[in-house]
């Protein structure tokens, strides 16, 4: 039986350009710098594999998953391109074997498919997945991106505010949570003025 998140997710991806372009995220990059060379980070829902063959550029022990075959074999030949190696799994969110105390971090950027009980699972699997020390890097839509229209869901709960982080995280230390606006220039599927809110966390 298809996957219907996995088929709409290929075919979203079935085109020649890379829908979030091929440069990383602009939060992910700007705090990449926390964690160490050789440092061990998993890519969540990497698409395409921006960030994930970013990471692995700068020095970083890279695992990333996706639902989308399309989008792996994309993510795959831009590290090939890149000259580096990253670790691809196809999976959901629900059924990636996810690690339990072991990662340096966790990058999630632009995860709003996932609904409030998806979105509940996902954020403890994330924070379980971290030794002492390891850092959620976290990029998303406010609810005033719905007046924007230039990317993310259309569903108001899928959407964050810093009351919903804090709820999410605020038993790790929260190193930034910055709630801002910003002209994205992130391929076809995110360009234009932005209501953004990124995040970094570390667990005690």
């Amino acid at each position: 039986m298809t996957d219907p998140a996995a088929a709409s997710w290929d075919a979203r991806f079935s085109t020649p350009d890379y829908v979030f372009g091929t440069e990383p995220n602009h939060w992910l990059a700007a705090q990449a710098h926390r964690w160490p060379p050789g440092a061990r980070v998993l890519c969540v829902a990497d698409g395409e594999g921006r960030n994930s063959v970013w990471l692995a550029r700068q020095g970083l022990a890279v695992e990333a998953f996706d639902v989308s075959a399309v989008g792996l074999d994309k993510a795959r030949r831009l590290a090939a391109d890149a000259g580096v190696a990253v670790n691809y799994v196809q999976a959901g969110c629900d059924d990636y074997d996810w690690p339990v105390g072991t990662l340096d971090g966790v990058a999630a950027i632009f995860v709003q498919f996932a609904d409030p009980a998806l979105r509940e699972r996902l954020f403890r699997h994330m924070r379980q997945a971290l030794r002492p020390g390891g850092l959620i890097v976290l990029q998303g839509y406010t609810p005033e991106q719905l007046a924007f229209g230039t990317g993310g869901p259309r569903e108001p709960s899928h959407l964050y505010t810093e009351a919903l982080l804090r709820e999410h995280f605020g038993d790790m230390e929260l190193l930034a949570l910055q709630r801002y606006e910003r002209v994205l220039d992130e391929g076809a599927g995110h360009r234009g003025p932005s209501a953004l809110i990124g995040l970094v966390a570390r667990r005690r």
